[in-house]
């Protein structure tokens, strides 16, 4: 029985072709399946722990990606997951387009997502958390990646230490290094130094989150934060408390319309043209039996309606959160909840648009 389990499950990695290497280094290649099309990532794993695999692909957890098919033989992995499609926080923290307001939404979207590992019996530690194994999607959502260091907190009463550094230096906590044991504490550990560097990213260093990175970099676990869901409520305090997490402080590109906040050659060169077409259009066309001002009225409700569909559909400012069928894992469900969040402003703005000529302009 166990050999054709085997046997179907190396059948169905086999379906995969690989069209491009992601890492060669670390065996990671990009894959297309032979029959559906569809794109997915191939791991092959030599430091692994099948339990860990085994959970993730039987529970899905968002914000991971979604485990389609593993198959394990003589110590190696060959694992196929969900393709993420997006921008490492490396990059951003690279490219300075961080803000106070966006370390504090994507590092707490984080704590969520551990808060799910972290909470099972017994805790499952990610051990690698740093920039590069965070994705953010262009739909502002958050992806954890790369659970190969990934481990079931030790149950073993005299277990005291790891004794096998897996994860990253500058980003491991010291119980990594054989002072004492991983446990939830250690990926809080990882935060704060991830939050630190996000912070160091910005025009003006904010001293805000000085002390949450100290709580988190305890030398010793009992001293940091007892979980992710506490680490999550003092991200969220800075929120109310601190003048310098205003909007108003946020960087200005953050506010620039889409085809201008990521400042690329590219996307501008399109941008300022459409842009062009849309206002000319829009403050250009004559409604009959309307004149002077009530006819300015309704080309500018005109041109608050088309920036608005361009603005929803390209997530300005996050807008997309407010309404879940945006935010769906299905490509086909998310594409039709941008559509339908469009289409109800523009249905919601246009009767507002009438009531407001009725109102100042009666016939």
């Amino acid at each position: 029985m166990g050999k054709a389990v085997d046997l179907n499950q190396r059948l169905s990695v086999s379906y995969y072709k690989t069209i491009a290497a992601i890492n060669e280094s670390h065996k990671i290649d990009l894959v297309r399946h032979q029959e559906t099309g569809k794109i997915y990532v191939k791991k092959t794993l030599d430091v692994y722990s099948i339990d860990v695999y085994k959970y993730l692909k039987e529970h899905h957890i968002t914000g991971i990606p979604e485990i389609i098919e593993y198959f394990e033989d003589d110590g190696t992995l060959i694992l196929i997951e969900e393709y993420v499609s997006g921008t490492t926080l490396r990059e951003m923290i690279e490219s300075r387009r961080l803000s106070p307001h966006s370390i504090v939404r994507y590092l707490t979207d984080l704590c969520g997502i551990l808060e799910k590992l972290h909470s099972h019996k017994p805790p499952m530690v990610h051990r690698d958390i740093k920039p590069s194994n965070i994705i953010i999607t262009s739909y502002d959502n958050v992806f954890l990646l790369d659970f190969n260091a990934a481990k079931y907190r030790s149950v073993e009463q005299n277990r005291s230490s790891d004794t096998v550094l897996l994860g990253t230096q500058g980003y491991a906590a010291p119980e990594q290094y054989g002072f004492g044991e991983s446990s939830p504490q250690t990926d809080i550990y990882s935060i704060g130094i991830v939050l630190r560097e996000m912070v160091n990213s910005l025009s003006d260093r904010d001293s805000s989150f000085d002390a949450v990175i100290s709580k988190c970099t305890q030398m010793d676990p009992k001293k940091r934060y007892r979980s992710v869901r506490d680490l999550q409520n003092a991200l969220r305090k800075l929120m109310d408390k601190e003048a310098d997490l205003r909007p108003e402080s946020a960087s200005v590109t953050a506010f620039l319309p889409p085809g201008f906040r990521t400042m690329t050659p590219g996307k501008m060169a399109i941008a300022i043209p459409t842009y062009a077409v849309v206002f000319a259009l829009c403050l250009s066309f004559d409604v009959r039996n309307t004149f002077g001002a009530a006819l300015w009225l309704v080309r500018i409700g005109f041109l608050l309606i088309a920036l608005g569909d361009i603005f929803i559909g390209y997530n300005y400012l996050g807008v997309q959160k407010f309404f879940p069928p945006c935010r769906s894992r299905n490509p086909y469900l998310r594409i039709f909840g941008i559509l339908l969040f469009c289409g109800i402003y523009s249905v919601l703005s246009f009767v507002l648009l009438i009531f407001m000529r009725m109102i100042l302009f009666p016939s």
